[in-house]
């Protein structure tokens, strides 16, 4: 495995990236990318229909740039140059229910489980980055730690590469 391993965590709002990645046993540093975006104002303004800030990816872009044996994570992170990508899955009603917890209205929600359904970052993340660089994990029925075993995994080169094998159409 090389050393500078960049690996992408992402995946819609409520699929438990955060969580998740709090949990990985892999000895490489983990960034909360939402969390330096924040610390280090690396955003345009406000979208004032979502409440919710719009961020400079370009800012984010070099902010990443020289780290290296990282692994970061964000509803953002596919937009980064990373060597393999996970996307996390989750069943739209669990994605409402988990949002729902966080205190997010209900349009929010309703907006993240349709996007999830879409299928919306999987398919920028294997555009990005190519389908022999993006896992997916359905994080549907999972406990934090199991998905933690999964992405690991993926870290240690122990899974192949798997876009397209998570669908939740029929949901819509």
């Amino acid at each position: 495995m090389p050393m500078s391993l960049r690996v992408a965590i992402t995946g819609t709002p409520g699929t438990g990236k955060s969580t998740a990645t709090e949990q990985l046993e892999s000895d490489r540093s983990v960034v909360h990318l939402n969390d330096v975006i924040k610390a280090e104002e690396l955003t345009t303004g406000v979208d004032e229909q979502r409440d919710s800030l719009v961020t400079d990816l370009e800012a984010v872009e070099e902010w990443l740039a020289d780290r290296q044996n990282v692994v970061f994570e964000s509803h953002l992170a596919h937009h980064f140059d990373a060597d393999r990508v996970i996307v996390l899955r989750a069943h739209p009603d669990t994605i409402i229910d988990r949002l729902g917890d966080r205190g997010e209205s209900d349009a929010k929600a309703r907006e993240n489980a349709e996007s999830e359904a879409l299928d919306v970052v999987l398919t920028e993340a294997v555009e990005t980055h190519g389908r022999d660089a993006v896992y997916e994990i359905d994080t549907t029925n999972r406990t934090p730690a199991a998905v933690a075993t999964a992405i690991d995994a993926v870290i240690a080169g122990e899974r192949e590469p798997s876009a397209g094998t998570v669908s939740f159409v029929e949901w819509l």
